[in-house]
Parts: structure tokens; C-alpha cells; sequence
């Protein structure tokens, strides 16, 4: 993957992100060119209120049932919308209150996901995040990259991931050269990986924290599993897992990419509360390393970003089931929780200078593929 042919100059950009696990926008600046990272500014996190929670939780059961069929449910897109206007702007005021360096050229945004279904058996894939841009990029006064996911989707590719590029300029700023793979764990997970010889690859591994989050919501035992304390009560039922494991998605060929609910906590229907949270947690794990094992070059080390990391059980069975070192971001520098924000201020340099932002390798597109609307 070549991510540049010339040189540009050096520019601070603003990025947002908001995930499939709906519990905050994140936001973060950065210095980049849209090839290298060459400094980080501050970074925000907007918590949704309940209510707020609860109007985009509804727009994605909308957006399920509808699935691309007939009249959109505009009415319930649209209060969605207004709320990731209104979290994206005190997210902004929040960065912003912590920055007294130059103003950013640009800013990027994400987002909310409310549906994706993967290109197959001959048709094309779709894709829908929810944005009003227009309203946002008054708020912002910048230019304004959104809506980077559909190009790619039109031209026959998965529209995702698309934090790659931006995980190939983290490691090469390691400077490490042999092979690694970074690991993004939030509703679902995806992994950037990167061979010796320098040549990347990216795909959806299986869920991450989607249906451990519902499955505890479900129970009304929270949102989340708090410190994996669920699972670390509970037992894996290995048969259980065995059977999800036997999906025959887990055989198709990367790159590959899911929707959210693909998977999701039916699976575990009739396990306590423990032991489901116990074996969905493996089972997130353990669709981490049967991708892994699929590679041609394991990995010296995995790096964890996202929500996930933050699961000491999901850490702790991604140790056991990788054949490889499991790191966090923090233990290489990185911020874990701001890193997909990252990524959205790096794609948003790349879409306003007309760079690639996905790849055969990464999307299964098949072309290099320039992306992202832009509201100078």
C-alpha cells in the first residue's frame, strides 16, 4: 500500500468518532500531511445522556428494519441526527478549550453506523452513517469531510475498515519493522495487519463488544460488562463456542467486513448471566486468533485499541488464544480511546488532499480508492 507519491505540507485536523457501542463521541486533533503523523494535540470524550442513548439506539433498530426497503424512517434518522450534532459540537467546544495552537484546516467526520451489509454473492454491499453535515460544518466554521464510506461500497468494496491507513502511519512511526497488527475492538473488530515486507491487509475478524454489551443490557445488569467481572464469574461453554466458531463467515476470505448485529447476544439464549458473558467474551477472542491463523506471517505483536481494551477478560483471553504478544495501546505510547477520532482527522487530510483511503487489501475494492464528501 503507497500512501503518497509527493509531498505535502504539514496541516492540523480535527477528527470524530462515533462508535456501534453508541456510549460517546470521541474527538482528538492532529498534525499531519495525510501520509505521516508528526504531532498529537488534545483529545475529548462527549458521554451520551440516557435519552440520548436511547434516540440512536432506536435509529439503529429503525434503520435494521427497514434494511434498505421502501421509505427511510426519516423522521427517527432525523432526531438522530440532531443529537450527533448536538454531542459532536460540545465534543468540538470540549477539544477546542484545550487547545491554544494554530486553528484547524479540516475536520472529520465519522458518523453514526446504523446499517452495513458486505458485498456478496454477486451484489453490492450498502452502507448508511447518519450525519447532518451541513449543520455540523456551520458549527465547526471548517471545512468539513464526512460520508467516507460509500465510494468505496459503490465500486464493489466493503466500505471498511478504513482505520488502516491511519494504523500503517502509527507503526510506521514505531518504527518497527517487522510484522504487527493493530487491533480495534468496539462493537465489532477489525484488524490492520502488516507483513515484513511492508504490505498491509484489513478485515472484520467478528464481534468485539456488540453482543456483550447487549447481552448485559439485556440482563438490565448495565451497559457494559464493568471490568469483565461478568465474565470472569461466568464458565465458557466450549460446545457453544465451538458451534458460533463453525459460521461459515469465518471461512470466507479477507477482507471482510460486518455489520454490527451479524452476530449478536441471541447466541447465547439459555446460558446464565455469567457464563453468556463468559463465552462471548471468548468467542470475540478466539475470532481474533483464527484470523491470525489464517496469516501467512504471524504477528510478533498485536496492539489493542478501542472500548475493549479496557476489558480485563477480553485482554486476558485474547493472551491466551493469540499465538502472538498482546499489547495495549498505552504500553506503545498510543491513546487506545482516541485513536478512530485520529483516524477521521488523518482521512479527512486525505479525502481534501485526494489520496487513497482504502485499498484491494484492505476493503477488497479493486483500485485504489479516493473517498469522503468535503464541505469546503
Amino acid at each position: 500500500m503507497n500512501l503518497q507519491n509527493e509531498e505535502f505540507e504539514p496541516v492540523w485536523a480535527a477528527g470524530f468518532m462515533s462508535g456501534t457501542s453508541i456510549d460517546a463521541v470521541d474527538a482528538a486533533l492532529i498534525l499531519t500531511d495525510g501520509v505521516d503523523v508528526l504531532d498529537f494535540g488534545p483529545v475529548a470524550e462527549q458521554k451520551y445522556a440516557p435519552d440520548e442513548r436511547e434516540i440512536l439506539k432506536q435509529a439503529v433498530a429503525a434503520a435494521r428494519e427497514w434494511n434498505w426497503q421502501g421509505a427511510p424512517p426519516e423522521r427517527v434518522f432525523n432526531d438522530a441526527k440532531n443529537v450527533l450534532t448536538s454531542t459532536h459540537g460540545a465534543a468540538w467546544e470540549m477539544l477546542m478549550s484545550e487547545w491554544s495552537g494554530p486553528s484547524p484546516v479540516i475536520a472529520g467526520v465519522h458518523g453514526q453506523t446504523v446499517l452495513h451489509r458486505a458485498p456478496g454473492r454477486g451484489m453490492k454491499g450498502e452502507t448508511l452513517q447518519l450525519v447532518d453535515a451541513g449543520a455540523l460544518r456551520r458549527q465547526l466554521d471548517i471545512p468539513l469531510a464526512f460520508d467516507f464510506r460509500s465510494h468505496d461500497v459503490s465500486e464493489g468494496g466493503n466500505g471498511a475498515p478504513l482505520a488502516p491507513a491511519y494504523h500503517a502511519a502509527l507503526l510506521r512511526r514505531l518504527g518497527t519493522g517487522d510484522s504487527a497488527a493493530v487491533l480495534n475492538l468496539g462493537g465489532v473488530a477489525n484488524i490492520t495487519y502488516r507483513k515484513s515486507d511492508g504490505s498491509l491487509y484489513a478485515f472484520d475478524t467478528g464481534p468485539a463488544n456488540g453482543p456483550i454489551d447487549e447481552w448485559v443490557e439485556g440482563h438490565g445488569a448495565g451497559t457494559h460488562d464493568d471490568g469483565g467481572r461478568l465474565a470472569a464469574a461466568g464458565r465458557v461453554n466450549e460446545g457453544a463456542l465451538r458451534q458460533w466458531m463453525a459460521h461459515p463467515w469465518f471461512d470466507e476470505a479477507p477482507p471482510k467486513s460486518l455489520d454490527r448485529f451479524d452476530f449478536n447476544a441471541n447466541l447465547a439464549r439459555g446460558l446464565s448471566l455469567e457464563d453468556g458473558a463468559a463465552t462471548l467474551t471468548a468467542f470475540s477472542a478466539e475470532a481474533v486468533a483464527h484470523a491470525i491463523r489464517g496469516f501467512e506471517d504471524k504477528p510478533s505483536h498485536i496492539i489493542l485499541c478501542g472500548g475493549g481494551r479496557h476489558n480485563p477478560q477480553l485482554v486476558r483471553e485474547l493472551k491466551q488464544r493469540c499465538a502472538c504478544d498482546v499489547k495495549t495501546a498505552e504500553d506503545v505510547g498510543w491513546l487506545g480511546d482516541s485513536i478512530e477520532a485520529q483516524a477521521f482527522a488523518f482521512l479527512a487530510v486525505r479525502t481534501l488532499r485526494r489520496l487513497p483511503i482504502s485499498w484491494p487489501g484492505t476493503t477488497s475494492v479493486r483500485e485504489p480508492m479516493t473517498g469522503g464528501e468535503l464541505l469546503p
